[in-house]
């Protein structure tokens, strides 16, 4: 509605006359639009002397919805004349303008639709800032700028040569360093291929240090193996690939430089033995609340690395406990048959070292399955009860006696706080992270001494199944297989080389549904 000065006299309304209507020609539930834009942009049907208040978009039931002042005034003051408006239009009648003896109110919508497409209240609501640049270009303090409606819906879109040009500059400069990017790919590729050809009839290897980006607690292991033909290359230690079905992950061989074995992680720790042996197997476990497994899958692997070149001629013999649901995979260059007959891991071709570098690589790789909930590490029971106005939650785990668990993080799920749940009682440290509303329950070390605890702490009234899924994680220093190496066969004269190993049980996926 662009409201005009005061003028003397009440003349009442006048006809429309088929320039503007109130309301939508959609229905009745579209926003009544009442602004004079064909005026504001040149028409002669009202005096230029008139000055504009304000220009502004109301409902029918005198609801603004987009409202700007050209003159001081104050906001009660507008919001009155707006709420009086609709009850002077009345209804079956079309308007192009209503005179008071306070005020003159123009109506057009005709040129509306140039700004907002949608003649509703949300339409005009998302392009507010839109047509309050409209009608700053149309009106200067309150006068009618002599503009045409291009002209405005110009200044609007504030076209610049100089904008273009620079968008232009910023694009090309983009465009040029992606295909530098593009280069410096290609050409380590091609070091990466350069290198593979270098190891004619033997292993190549990359020894240089690659970025640690995790520890070693949770660490995963992917990466590339052995190759094909002459050369060792291929081996995939996906874990997922001993499943029937994908997991949506590309095969770690796709990225093979070629011939060659290429180690697949760093070690988080600089060894200090010439040749060191990683076992790492990993759990993923999904227990129901009310008892009961819905998965229980164990996944190990077992990695080498060697320093020296010379130390790479070796055999290794190794040892696990023979448990049911217990199965290996080893790389295909690996003597299967040696490994299936005496349990000893060596190349195919003899004459042929392990790579060396600090970086360790993947051999043999083994997957446990069709264990009970007797076998599981840590069992955790959550009991949430509510009495009055609050929810007791009584949560307690139980530790097997097969590994001592370090670093163990029982994470509870919250309802939405304010503030930190009462931790009545607690066997441990407790940590309350507010923005993921989740309670940490934290143990240090659970062995003989603590095979189990509990803790009790009281939130508002909250439903059960709030408290779930329970995730737990943790880490212990044996595994399941009882995997290890007793001892390394030179493949040439000399002594074997000193040795050391590693073990580790960690959790990949560890819940309570």
């Amino acid at each position: 509605m662009g409201m005009g000065a005061a003028v003397p006299g009440n003349r009442g309304a006048g006809d429309l006359g088929g320039e503007g209507r109130w309301g939508s020609p959609r229905g009745a539930g579209r926003a009544a639009l009442q602004i004079r834009l064909s005026w504001l942009c040149g028409s002669d049907s009202v005096p230029s002397l008139v000055v504009v208040l304000a220009a502004s978009i109301v409902s029918k039931s005198g609801k603004a919805l987009v409202s700007r002042q050209f003159v001081d005034m104050s906001r009660i003051r507008i919001e009155g004349l707006l709420a009086a408006f609709p009850k002077l239009v009345g209804t079956g009648k079309q308007h192009t303008y209503v005179e008071t003896e306070n005020y003159i109110a123009l109506l057009n919508m005709r040129k509306v639709p140039e700004y907002s497409p949608s003649l509703d209240e949300e339409g005009i609501c998302k392009t507010a800032f839109e047509l309050i640049f409209a009608f700053d270009e149309a009106i200067s303090l309150g006068n009618k700028e002599n503009v045409t409606v291009q002209q405005v819906k110009q200044y609007c879109e504030m076209e610049s040569h100089e904008e273009k040009a620079h968008k232009l500059m910023m694009q090309a400069k983009i465009n040029e360093t992606k295909d530098i990017m593009k280069k410096k790919a290609n050409e380590l590729d091609k070091m990466r291929m350069e290198r593979g050809k270098l190891d004619k009839g033997g292993y190549s290897s990359i020894s240089g240090p690659r970025v640690i980006e995790k520890t070693f607690s949770d660490m995963s292991i992917s990466g590339t193996g052995f190759g094909s033909g002459s050369g060792l290359g291929g081996l995939s230690t996906d874990m997922d690939s001993f499943a029937s079905k994908p997991k949506g992950r590309a095969p770690a061989a796709a990225a093979a430089p070629g011939k060659g074995l290429v180690p697949s992680r760093s070690a988080s720790l600089a060894p200090s033995d010439p040749v060191t042996v990683t076992i790492e197997e990993k759990l993923n476990v999904v227990v129901k609340k009310d008892g009961g497994i819905n998965n229980f899958d164990v996944q190990g692997t077992l990695a080498l690395q060697v320093l020296n070149d010379a130390d790479g001629f070796i055999q290794l013999q190794i040892e696990n406990q023979d448990i049911p649901g217990l199965s290996f995979k080893t790389h295909p260059n690996i003597n299967k048959e040696l490994f299936n007959s005496q349990q000893i891991l060596g190349a195919k071709d003899p004459n042929r070292p392990f790579p060396s570098g600090q970086n360790e690589t993947p051999l043999v790789k083994w997957r446990i399955q069709g264990m009970d909930e007797s076998s599981l590490p840590l069992s955790v029971n959550c009991w949430p009860s509510v009495s009055g106005n609050e929810t007791y939650v009584n949560i307690e785990y139980e530790a097997s006696e097969m590994f001592d668990l370090h670093n163990v993080v029982i994470s509870i799920p919250l309802p939405a706080l304010r503030e930190a749940p009462s931790v009545r009682q607690i066997d441990g440290e407790w940590k309350f992270d507010s923005r993921n509303s989740v309670l940490e329950w934290s143990i240090l070390l659970i062995d003989q001494s603590n095979r189990s605890g509990s803790m009790e702490f009281v939130v508002p009234p909250a439903d059960p199944s709030t408290f779930f899924p329970i995730s737990i994680g943790f880490s212990a220093s044996s595994t399941f297989s009882d995997l290890k190496v007793t001892g390394i066969h030179p493949l040439k004269d000399g002594n074997p080389p000193k040795f050391s190993q590693r073990a580790r049980l960690i959790t990949a996926n560890y819940q309570i549904v």
